[in-house]
């Protein structure tokens, strides 16, 4: 298969340019000859000098990422870390390709749409508004958790041995559910707004505490990394589809 052919696909299903306003990610093929020619991709959460590595070990000509390197415009300078990424890439002739917020946002490939599975929750609809579009989903679970057990569901994520952490200040029945996966907690005041019982995300800041609590919000932080393994895992089943050989890369962070 031609890389753009693989490229095309993917932003096709994932409606990347559609985000090009809203996400500071370079999304698409980020580092690559266009013209080249693919039979191995690997998948991995971030783009990082482990993974690239992993990838050129694999044999693979393509690394599927969610968070890849280039940010808000582009490079200024290529050097230290940034260099040693590229340098990795382009020694081991391995295209970078990357999908940030659409990734996110899919209702059947997106992060959120992988949490929500797990969650068993039905009757799921957009939540996370940024811009003109949305990067989560709300639904409903068919059975109410507790606030632990909403955890316990969440635990089997690969969290790199980190426990997901519970600010329980929601309703003690926990039905309605928001999901913002990875760095999600400043849309608690959406979930907050809109009534939803609990708001799962990745990681939290300081103040999302104090606000989880006077909201009467329930909040659970899965971990940014395990909440957004399965974009890229659902990618990667695509990939299978069309023929092409496959690795899976896991690198948990712990966070």
């Amino acid at each position: 298969m031609r890389l753009t052919t693989l490229c095309e696909r993917y932003d096709e299903r994932l409606r990347t340019e559609a985000f090009a306003e809203v996400d500071a990610s370079a999304n698409g093929l980020q580092i690559g000859p266009e013209e080249g020619e693919i039979e191995h991709v690997a998948f991995a959460v971030d783009a990082a000098l482990e993974t690239i590595e992993r990838a050129a070990e694999a044999g693979a000509d393509v690394l599927a990422v969610h968070h890849g390197l280039s940010w808000g415009g582009g490079f200024e300078r290529i050097t230290g870390r940034t260099h040693d990424r590229i340098a990795a890439l382009i020694e081991n002739d391995v295209a970078l390709y990357v999908s940030h917020l659409p990734l996110d946002a899919h209702p059947e490939l997106g992060n959120a749409a992988g949490v929500a599975d797990l969650l068993g929750l039905d009757a799921c609809e957009p939540f996370g508004s940024l811009g003109d579009e949305t990067i989560g989903l709300r639904g409903k679970a068919p059975t109410a958790f507790e606030g632990e057990g909403l955890c316990d569901r969440l635990a089997s994520l690969d969290t790199g041995g980190r426990e997901p952490r519970l600010l329980d200040f929601g309703p003690e029945e926990i039905e309605d559910v928001a999901i913002v996966t990875g760095s999600g907690a400043d849309w608690l005041g959406e979930a907050a707004e809109t009534g939803v019982d609990a708001l799962v995300t990745g990681e939290g800041k300081q103040q999302v505490y104090h606000e989880a609590r006077e909201a009467g919000v329930t909040v659970v932080l899965g971990g940014h990394y395990a909440t957004e393994t399965f974009g890229v895992r659902s990618l990667r089943s695509l990939a299978d589809d069309w023929g092409l050989e496959t690795t899976w890369i896991d690198a948990p962070t712990g966070l």
